[in-house]
């Protein structure tokens, strides 16, 4: 899974959340093949969510990992 694909399946999955229109930052974690880290722009601040994913993995896989970080956070 490239970042452009991370890209996609993290705006939706925000926009699902109520985070439509934010500033959304994707990059690799350096040193850690397959971690991601999203910074977002939250109605209370920056936050930054950490995902794992690699060849293989599922676009439901990486947006349940979103959710469950987003949702913990507020």
């Amino acid at each position: 899974m490239d970042q452009h694909e991370i890209e996609r399946i993290a705006r939706v999955a925000l926009k699902e959340l109520g985070v439509a229109s934010t500033q959304l930052t994707i990059a690799p974690m350096e040193g850690r093949p397959g971690h991601w880290r999203i910074d977002i722009q939250t109605p209370h601040g920056r936050e930054s969510l950490k995902i794992r994913c690699s060849e293989g993995t599922t676009a439901q896989w990486v947006r349940e990992q979103i959710f469950d970080q987003y949702n913990s956070l507020q």
